[in-house]
């Protein structure tokens, strides 16, 4: 039986707009939600970084283009090709999520949001026993994304990948229109079946 769902899928694909529909039918059938999305950040038409966004509205920087001759005032500088990622933004606004999962209302189980486990967010040591600890907690199921396998394996993604208990929708530009019922279902059965 499926505890958690991922969406896989290329760049651009529409995981993040799949992932915040389904969050807004669970949360108009009474299901509590939780967790973080990653959002493209554009000026003048191009896109310049990444920004992490929590469910309640609260937004920080997870990443920014920015020129190899521009100083990152002595800290260590952690890229993703053209994008510089903001360690310290990123783990303030993600990190505390985690430390309110088992904080469920009257013991109900909620959905607990991580978009996305991808090489950005993977530089943090944090973020990723995080993830792993949640994966081993009762209280939530995930909904999530991850990348599509390209290059070198991302150990975490692969994890999350093999799980038993993960159900991985490949979503595309063929099937992201129609494919929502079917992940918000496995939800609500997830959900269900948990309790």
């Amino acid at each position: 039986m499926f505890k958690h769902v991922f969406l896989t899928g290329p760049p651009g694909v529409g995981k993040t707009t799949l992932v915040q529909k389904a969050c807004e039918g669970l949360v108009s059938s009474g299901v509590e939600v939780e967790g973080f999305y990653t959002e493209e950040v554009r000026e003048g038409g191009r896109r310049v970084g990444f920004d992490v966004i929590t469910l309640t509205g609260e937004r920080g920087h997870l990443s920014r283009i920015r020129d190899v001759g521009e100083t990152s005032h002595g800290r260590r500088e952690y890229r993703v090709g053209q994008y510089v990622v903001d360690l310290p933004s990123f783990e303030n606004i993600a990190l505390p999520l985690f430390r309110n999962i088992g904080a469920a209302a009257g013991g109900t189980r909620k959905v607990f949001v991580i978009d996305e486990i991808g090489k950005m967010e993977l530089f943090s040591q944090s973020f990723i026993r995080a993830v792993r600890q949640t994966f081993e907690s009762s209280s939530c199921i995930i909904l999530g994304t991850i990348p599509i396998p390209k290059g070198k394996p991302l150990g975490l993604v692969e994890e999350v990948r093999s799980r038993r208990d993960v159900k991985v929708f490949t979503v595309s530009k063929e099937n992201r229109n129609s494919i929502l019922q079917d992940i918000t279902a496995t939800l609500l059965e997830c959900l269900k079946c948990s309790t």
